[in-house]
């Protein structure tokens, strides 16, 4: 999975660097991107959650994985020949997000199964640090890429990352992989959706943690969002202070990672939750005021903590509030959460930083989560006893 994550990392900045260029520096084409992807997500993220719990989770991720290599070989070669057109993004950004709406909920739905139970706070922390251990190095070396074998180095060598996750799943023995068995019948898509929501409603605590999380990542700005219009127009910076930004993050996330994960067995997680999210908020509220790159790198490596440890305590609360046989589809929201919400809120928070500036759309979004916290927080005081 770092191998994986290294290369997605390396894409991730290199396809915003992309369509910047080939737009003239349009915050709105970045959203249209994001948006694209996410729409992806809605349609398709409840019915990859319903489709993993009744199929085998290796033979899954063998199909969603090849096929995702071939879509970073595509946008490496339409790249490298100059044939490569905004339109073309869009496309392959929607498609990857059809691939991720099964792959993500058959990944999230297996580490119950290589785990147990007492330790899966552990084990999600872990996970989680995998993937974002690559941010730290990613983005510097696919800035460095770039420079040496252009954008599409950056493309091709994530297609090649794939081969890291097909190997390793070869490893995996087979009876942990296969599914328990679900209800009979093929579940439709809202249907599933509709139990999803059902389930979470019963619990005050799950269904606060997950309100917030819900608007936390539709009005704040994704870093592939964040950063590259932050260092073109306020900074003034370039590839080099992009990668390096993106590593800010990266750290702050593995170190979050590493705090919750000291805290695996804390009972009082309700409390570390309430805080994350007051840390992030005063983070991007500074970051927004910050005109120097150290402030700017320092308040990204806290944000990314910040939410590193909310998103992990969020995806634990959901994990533990179903049996195994719905951990496919309950996953599924996460990731329509941070795949379809947040791709989602782009669009709007692109608009806005459009007509009012990055700095204070940033400020506008830092508000809203925080009035959006004080409210459901307050009318939920079960989430302090979690």
């Amino acid at each position: 999975m770092l191998a994986s994550a290294l290369g997605t990392w390396m894409q991730i900045v290199a396809q915003s660097l992309l369509v910047l260029r080939i737009t003239g520096n349009s915050a709105l084409a970045l959203g249209t991107v994001s948006l694209a992807q996410a729409s992806a997500f809605f349609l398709f993220a409840p019915m990859g959650g319903a489709f993993a719990d009744r199929h085998d989770k290796r033979r899954l991720l063998f199909r969603t994985q090849t096929l995702l290599m071939l879509s970073a070989f595509t946008l490496a070669a339409l790249t490298a020949t100059g044939a490569i057109r905004l339109w073309m993004v869009i496309v392959l950004a929607f498609t990857s997000g059809v691939l991720l709406s099964f792959d993500q909920p058959a990944r999230a739905s297996l580490l119950p199964l290589l785990a147990p139970p007492e330790d899966l706070v552990n084990a999600i922390s872990l996970q989680t640090l995998a993937f974002n251990a690559a941010s730290i190095a990613g983005p510097p070396l696919g800035g460095a890429v770039a420079a040496v074998a252009g954008l599409a180095g950056d493309f091709a060598l994530n297609g090649c990352s794939y081969l890291a996750v097909i190997v390793s799943l070869f490893l995996l023995p087979a009876e942990l992989t296969a599914s328990p068995a679900g209800p009979a019948g093929r579940s439709r898509t809202w249907a599933a959706m509709r139990e999803m929501l059902s389930v979470i409603q019963k619990q005050p605590a799950v269904s606060a943690a997950v309100l917030v999380y819900a608007v936390l990542l539709f009005v704040a700005p994704s870093q592939a969002l964040l950063v590259p219009i932050f260092v073109t127009s306020i900074l003034r910076g370039g590839a080099a202070q992009l990668g390096f930004l993106f590593a800010a993050s990266g750290i702050g996330t593995v170190l979050g990672s590493l705090f919750v994960a000291s805290f695996g067995h804390y009972r009082q997680r309700g409390r570390l939750l309430i805080s994350a999210t007051a840390c992030w908020v005063i983070a991007l509220a500074i970051f927004a005021l910050s005109r120097s790159f150290a402030s700017s790198f320092a308040m990204l490596l806290l944000m990314a903590a910040a939410q590193s440890v909310f998103t992990t305590l969020v995806i634990t609360l959901m994990q533990g509030s179903v049996e195994a046989r719905m951990r496919g589809r309950i996953m599924s929201l996460n990731t329509l959460l941070m795949m379809g919400v947040r791709p989602l809120g782009d669009f709007p928070v692109s608009v806005a930083t459009s007509f009012f500036g990055i700095a204070n759309a940033a400020l506008l979004s830092a508000g809203v989560v925080a009035l959006a916290g004080a409210v459901v927080f307050s009318l939920r005081p079960a989430v302090w006893r979690s």
